[in-house]
This record gives structure tokens, sequence and C-alpha cells, in this order.
């Protein structure tokens, strides 16, 4: 039995009607194509499902034929449709004369490449990387962005700024700014919903670590995932999201990874945790070494600092993602590594203590990134620092065992710091992009067409006028 045969046979097993593909953009969003069951057939995991890729972000039109191949092995039925449908994602092709050849841009092609050059250096055949998701779940979102209005408006009622409604509905147990990590119903008003959440996670093959309330009093959540493979947690990365954005959807409440959805509160980040391993052996392990890490460990957090500034532009890529990364929400402000330090943009987790789990987490990234982008450029900055023995200690960035809010102004200022717009990472990977070329495994075009891309989106949001420049202007 071929594939399609394994596909239809599970088809007329489940009643399956439908077969969805799924297909990510360059900005990270899921988009879709769906087939009747009926038109499935053996030759589309050849031929492909054709699309036009200028409207996902990739290419100019002349370019912009591409075909979807289907991988699957990541059939699951989709819980959130009502006419029973099986869904796929795979990989992208460009249209050759004689075969089709993958298309280099291509989030998942991008970290496919980044962990066969892993494999090639012999430095390690396998990175396993652990996100934790941290999002928000409102009641309703309101914005409109028009040349005579512009606003936003969030509302849950388990916020702090509800404690005075007067609607036969206030309970008295909203969570106070900042006073949410770890409570406990009646105040967690989504532990039910977040169960769910996780169990339909489980059901897709994600598996889920814990789940709880999050710092963040206006309705922040964190689910943390069991680490995985690399390309692998990029796929279950966009399981995730949908998942959590769909289940919400289904309970009549609207969930957003946004990095910094409610000002003066914790913003939303995607730590990501990470170790290699070869011939199935740990590889960051040194029981004699700093924090129980191998010098190849060091090396490899050095390559994560000296780059920092131009992963930015991968792992933290919106406008918002920087309104996150200030001083004073457990946010990373500076360039530097640590044990059990969450102000150090590289944190040593202290209860890590075994062999095959002595790991460290990266902690500026967010949602906002493409998941493949930004799993592939984290690894080839890692491999970098290997491969150029690139010593954290030696170069001054650490060990930072202190909290790096406290230092007094004119020691924070030797201490590099993490670009404070995304103009400023965009800038910093312009400059230092060399890393990410090694192997092929970022094309360079790429690098262009996303530098001009987010330039254009900082551009397009810094014309319009925000509503605190009328609480600070308009009476000048």
């Amino acid at each position: 039995m071929g594939k399609s045969g394994e596909i239809l046979q599970m088809c007329r097993d489940k009643g399956i009607e439908m077969i969805d593909f799924k297909m990510t953009d360059l900005d990270g969003r899921w988009r879709h194509i769906t087939i009747p069951a009926a038109r499935f057939s053996e030759e589309i995991f050849t031929y492909g499902i054709g699309f036009d890729g200028s409207n996902y972000g990739y290419a100019p039109v002349e370019k912009s034929d591409m075909v979807f191949i289907p991988d699957p092995a990541t059939a699951f039925i989709d819980p959130f449709v009502e006419i029973p449908t099986l869904s796929m994602t795979g990989d992208v092709c460009m249209i050759g004369e004689k075969e089709n050849r993958p298309f280099d841009q291509y989030p998942r092609n991008v970290s496919l490449r980044a962990a066969e050059y892993m494999r090639q250096t012999g430095i390690a055949d396998e990175m396993v990387i652990g996100p934790e998701f941290e999002f928000h779940i409102l009641d309703e979102v309101r914005f409109q962005v028009e040349p005579k209005a512009g606003f936003y408006s969030v509302e849950t009622r388990q916020a702090q700024w509800n404690s005075g409604r007067d609607d036969g509905y206030n309970t008295g147990y909203q969570i106070p700014s900042k006073g949410g990590y770890h409570i406990a119903a009646p105040g967690d008003i989504h532990y039910n919903l977040r169960s769910r959440m996780c169990m339909t996670l489980e059901e897709w093959g994600v598996k889920v670590k814990y789940h709880h309330h999050e710092v963040g009093g206006a309705g922040q959540m964190e689910i943390e995932v069991e680490l995985g493979e690399m390309v692998d947690m990029a796929d279950k990365t966009m399981i995730t999201k949908y998942v959590v954005k769909n289940t919400a959807a289904r309970a009549g409440k609207t969930a957003t990874f946004m990095p910094k959805p409610v000002y003066k509160e914790a913003g939303n980040g995607m730590h990501v945790h990470m170790l290699l391993k070869k011939d199935g052996k740990p590889v960051f392990y040194d029981e004699n070494g700093y924090s129980g890490l191998s010098r190849t460990a060091l090396y490899f957090i050095g390559g994560l600092l000296k780059h920092a500034a131009s992963l930015c532009a991968f792992t933290n890529p919106s406008t918002n993602s920087f309104k996150r990364l200030v001083p004073g929400f457990e946010a990373p402000v500076t360039i530097g590594y640590a044990t059990s330090n969450r102000s150090a943009v590289i944190r040593i987790p202290a209860y890590a203590k075994a062999p095959e789990a002595k790991r460290f987490e990266l902690r500026c990234p967010d949602a906002t990134a493409n998941p493949y982008y930004a799993y592939a450029a984290i690894l080839m900055a890692g491999l970098d620092g290997i491969e150029n023995e690139t010593d954290p200690q030696a170069n001054g960035w650490g060990p930072y065992d202190f909290n790096l809010y406290d230092l007094p102004k004119e020691q924070r200022q030797q201490i590099r710091s993490l670009p404070k717009t995304l103009d400023e990472a965009l800038d910093a990977l312009e400059e230092d992009h060399e890393y990410l070329l090694k192997g092929q495994v970022f094309p360079e075009r790429l690098i262009h067409i996303w530098i001009s891309r987010k330039r254009e989106e900082a551009r397009r949001i810094a014309e319009i006028p925000h509503p605190a420049e009328f609480l600070q202007y308009y009476d000048l």
C-alpha cells in the first residue's frame, strides 16, 4: 500500500470527507487549501498542490508558481472543523522543467538544512529544544487604525481594573497587576480552558510538560511542552498556536501571543530551552564545567551572545517585540549568561542537573517569530560559536550571577544590550549574517527579503499617530 493508500484507508476508517493542506507563509502564519478526500491520489506526493507563492511573501510574481508536497507523517484529524477533515503539513518546491526542487526560502526547508548542516559539522546529530508558550486569553479585543481614529482596547473580567464593576457579575476575585503567577481558582478562571487546550495538544502528538497562569493579572497564561527535535518542534509550535487560538475561539474567548498586548503588565515570551546530542549522548554536560556545562556548551552560548542582536531580527521580528524587552517585567535586556538568573538573556536552569537534561534557555524570543527561521538561526549562531571557540567569559558576557536590573547605571552601560527597536535588530542583521549563510542554510536573498519586508513594516507602523502622543503633545 502506497502513501495515498494509507491516507485513503485512514479516511475510510475515520469517515474523513476533506483533506486540508496547511502551509507556512514568510511571516509564520498557517495558510491552507482543501480538497475532497475523493480527489486525493498518490500523484499528490510527487507533483504536489500548486499555489501562488507571491501571496505568501516569498517570490516575485514572475517566479511565483510553487507546489506543496504533503508529509503523510503529519496527518491528523483537525478538531476544529464541522466536516471531518484530515490535516497535513509538508514542504514546498519550485516547479522545474524535469523535476521539482525544494524551495530554499520555505521556512521548513530552512530548518531542515540547518539540522543537516549541524550533522555535517560532526558537532552533533540532533538539536533538542523546548519552547515555553506564553499568551493572553481575553474576553474581547477591539482595535482600529484609520486616518480619523486609532485605538485598541482589551478586556478580561479577571483583570484588576474590573474590581469596581457594577453589572451583577462581579465576583471580587480579580487578579492584581503582575500578581497572576501560579494563581489558583477562583482567580484562575481559565484553568479548564487551558486543560482542554493541553488535552487537544496531547492528542495531536504535542507532549505537554505543564500549564499554569502566568505573572500578568490580565489573562496571561503559559503552556510548556516537553523537549523534542528542532524541526519537529517547529511543526509543533505551529500546532500549539493553532490549538490555543481555536480552543479559545470555540469558548467565546480570544487568545493572542503578542509580546506586549497589555501596558504595564508582563509580556509574552517564547523562551527556548536547548541542548545538543551526538550518538544519543548529551554534548552540553561536564560535571566540572561552569554550572555543569561543557566547553562545547559554553562556546554555543558564546555564539548566541555574539550574534544576539542580529538573531533578534528572527526571534523578535515585530515592533511590539521590543515593548516587551524592557526592564522590570522578567524580560531580558542585556547580553549575558548566568545560572538561575531571569534578567540574563541566557539562563541556565539550576534544576536541570542530570547529564541528559543539562541545557540552557534563550529568553529573548517571542511567538511573533516564524519558528522555522528562528530555531534555525539559533542553531546556526550556536554552531558558529563552537566552530570559532567563542568563549563567553573571555568576551565579558558573564557569568552574571546577580540581578542585572539592579546594577548602577554606569555599570549597566558597560554591558551590551539587546536591540531596543526592530530597526536596530534589522541593522544588526544587515551587518552580521554570514553565520546564517553557511551550508546555504539561509539563502542571502531570503535575508534581503526579510530585512526589506520588516523595514517596511516598521516604517508603516512608525508613521501612525499613537494615542499616547495625543496625551503628551495635543495641548502644545
